[in-house]
This record gives structure tokens, sequence and C-alpha cells, in this order.
């Protein structure tokens, strides 16, 4: 048996109060006890060695959309201009030169840097599988094996949304820098993610999840084979959705729906469903997902980095969907930025403030975020969830000033990552004093990167 008791300076509680002096009795990676002292002097508990976590502690952040090879194009990506198709080609090269070692030491660093950003769980969603000809490695399983192990090294959980990509577009063959991601049809990748779950998907630090790339990757008598093997396991089922204007142009003139409604029709939405990006969405797909009670995943940071618009954030949450927030091609890595940014979009697309406030947008990184990834026992701090809890400095020069009364939104609208001095993932410190386990992260990420650069064409 494990325990450890920690004594926060603040806390932000389940019902949105910031609690003063709560002390958090861990065991065996689970919260055991939990009380909140409202003397608010930030001082440990007397006769006690429990450690002491100064600033706002938040329970842990999900990341719930990643693509962790992307980590390799931040800031490569600039030159010229154009849209997220001509961003598509840089992509391609990248993954063109990865094999499991290169992509097990990119992922392990860029996970690590999420853990020191305040994410204690990823949901990766996860299309390279093959050599680049499209023949199975030995294990048809090792790029999934990488980034499971990655993750436990890097000492976060993981979601490996193993993902379904079969066809270059709406009635498209497969481009040939593409074949690695097939498995040729649906059931032979139902067959595939079979093998993956038998041999990691009861690791407590991982679940093995289901993905649609998108609607012009997976053919729609396709769809539904994807949709009932995630129903079959009870597995969270994530999809990009209606990220450019060009993919519901091309459904439509292919299908005469939408992509929502498409999935609809499929069975592939619901509650263990992320839809994506939803960014280009009719009153009707908005209905729909609220109907099912589909989550949506916001990547605030990608769809500005990429120009594919503003999504409709504040009518989503209007009507009861679930949000939730990822930093897909990582073109940031930051909670906050993250949350923020969602809510400054809204601003900028209706001249207006206040449509996500601070509690809000902390649930879409915590509890809602979790649950999206199959950890619905994560992302709270009370007795019975899971022990991630995430230490934010107060008194930096961007959070300096923040009181109890102010300290949440001072977090979501000031701080960044570089204030997390402490994150303890599974009752297991992982970050200390902004120091990693792993030691130098900004190291490893550099020659990480350098390995896929040098041979990227």
């Amino acid at each position: 048996m494990t325990t450890a008791t920690y004594h926060c300076e603040l806390a932000w509680l389940p019902d949105g109060r910031v609690g003063s002096d709560v002390t958090v009795e861990v065991t065996d990676g689970r919260i055991t006890a939990l009380s909140d002292g409202h003397d608010g002097d930030g001082a440990a508990p007397q006769g006690t060695d429990a450690v002491a976590l100064p600033g706002l502690v938040l329970p842990g952040a999900a990341n719930a959309h990643s693509h962790a090879f992307h980590r390799a194009l931040r800031g490569a990506t600039h030159a010229g201009g154009g849209t997220f198709w001509a961003w598509r080609e840089c992509m391609y090269a990248a993954a063109a030169v990865l094999d499991p070692d290169r992509y097990h030491a990119l992922a392990r660093a860029t996970f690590a840097e999420m853990a020191l950003a305040g994410f204690t769980a990823v949901g990766e969603f996860h299309y390279l599988h093959h050599q680049p000809d499209g023949r199975p490695y030995t294990d048809p399983n090792a790029f999934g094996a990488a980034l499971v192990a990655a993750a436990a090294e890097a000492g976060v959980r993981i979601a490996l949304l193993d993902t379904c990509y079969l066809a270059g577009g709406f009635g498209e063959e497969l481009q040939p820098r593409q074949r690695r991601f097939s498995d040729g049809d649906a059931a032979n990748w139902a067959a595939r993610v079979e093998d993956l779950h038998r041999a990691h998907g009861h690791a407590d630090h991982a679940v093995i999840g289901a993905a649609i790339h998108s609607v012009r990757a997976v053919p729609a008598d396709q769809l539904p084979v994807v949709a009932a093997w995630a129903r079959s396991q009870d597995a969270p089922l994530h999809v990009h959705v209606s990220e450019q204007p060009a993919e519901n142009e091309a459904c439509l003139a292919a299908h005469g729906r939408t992509p929502v409604r498409l999935l609809a029709d499929a069975g592939a939405l619901g509650p263990r469903t992320s839809a994506v990006h939803a960014t280009h969405l009719t009153d009707r797909d908005v209905a729909d997902l609220e109907a099912s009670g589909t989550h949506v995943c916001l990547c605030p940071t990608t769809e500005a980095d990429l120009g594919d618009g503003i999504g409709p954030a504040r009518q989503l949450a209007t009507a009861g969907v679930p949000l939730t927030l990822g930093t897909d091609s990582h073109a940031s890595v930051d909670p906050f930025v993250e949350a923020r940014r969602a809510e400054w979009d809204q601003r900028l697309a209706t001249l207006a403030r206040g449509h996500l406030d601070a509690d809000a947008l902390l649930r879409a990184l915590t509890r809602d975020g979790q649950a999206s990834l199959g950890f619905g026992d994560a992302g709270r701090l009370e007795v019975g969830a899971r022990a991630d809890l995430v230490a934010v400095d107060l008194g930096s020069v961007r959070t300096a000033g923040a009181d109890p009364a102010t300290a949440a939104a001072a977090v979501v609208f000031g701080a960044s990552a570089a204030d997390v001095t402490d994150v303890i993932v599974d009752g297991r410190p992982v970050v200390e004093g902004r120091a990693h386990v792993l030691g130098d992260v900004g190291a490893q990420l550099t020659h990480a990167i350098a390995a896929v650069r040098e041979e990227a064409p």
C-alpha cells in the first residue's frame, strides 16, 4: 500500500469553489480523504508530513486530441502560407520517415512536455500503423505498443484511439503516402485493434479506443463496423468532423448529407463519441450532437494555426453539448492557452465577452476531457477519484495578484504551462519543482525531432 498526504494552499473543488488549506490523502493512486480548511493562511496541518503544494491545485487536465508525431512540425510549416491542405503535405513528409523506435522517442518526449504543462492524460489519435509501403510490421501493432510504452515512461495515461483510415477521399483510392495508415477495410482494422486491446487494454494507464479518421477517409459502408467495435468494448470513439468547409462540400456532393448526419445514420454518435473540431456545423448538426450526447473536442490553437476557422463553441455549450480541449498538432502544448483561446475566439466572432467562463473551461479541461477518453474516474478532486493533482504558481509575473476569489479565472485567462510547478498522476509525482522525472525534456525533444527532420524529404 502506498500512501501520501498533500496540503494545497488553494484547490479548485468539484462545486466550482476554490477552497483554502485543502488536505488530500492518497492511497494506491486514489483520493481516500479530502478536507477543506477555511482559515486561508496556507499553513500545512500541524503534526503531519504532508507535501505542500502552493498556488492553486487543479485536477489533472486531459489533452483530448493529440497526434504526437506532429510535434516535429512545430515552427517548420510556416513558409509560403497556404491552407490546411498545404500543411498536410508537410505532415505526410514527417509520417513517411517514422518507424516504431523513432516514434517512441518522439512520443515519450512529447508526452513529457504535456505532463510539464499539467496534462495527466492524452487522447492519442493514432493512424500511423504499418510500413511505408503498407505492409504490416512483424508485430502489426508495433506503433501502438510504442505509444503505450511512451506514455507510461512519460508518466501520463493514454487513450490510444486507434484510427481506421481507408480512402484518400470520397470515392478516391489511397495515395501512396497514405498506404501505411490503412488496414484495407474496417473488418481488418477491427481484427488488428482487437489484438491491440488484448495486449494493452487492461493496463491501468491505458485505454484502447477507436477512431474514424474522417468521413472522407472511411467509406460510409465501413463506418458502422468501427462504431460497432467501439460499442462492443464500451470504448471511446473519436472522429475528425467538419474541420474544413471543403470536407462538408465534398460530403454533401457524395452523400447529400453533412458529416454529422452521415455519422448519426451509421450509429457512430453517442456519449462515448467525440467529434473533433466540429468547426463548420449546421443548426441540425448541433441538434444531432446534443441529442446523442456526443462530446465536441475543440483544438483552438491548431484551428488558428491552420486557418480552419472558429467553431460554434457558444452554440454547442448553450445546447448542452459537453466540450473538451486538445492540442492536436501541438502548435502549442498549454492547457490554459487552449482554454482561453476557446473563449477569446468566440469574442472575436461575436464582438461580445462572456461565453465560456473559467469554471466551464476548467470542466472541459478536466472532468469532461478525462471522461471523453474513458477515464471517468478522473478530473475531480473528490474521494474515490484518481489522484491527479496539478499545482499552478500564483506568484509568477502572469498570475501575480490572484486571490482565492479570482484564482481560477487568473489561471485560466492568465497562466501558462510554465506556471505549473508540480504534477501528480495516479498518486505518482511526475513533475516536481517544474522538473520532469525523465530529466531534460527539451533536450529529449531536440534529439527526437532532429531524428525525424534529418530523414524527412
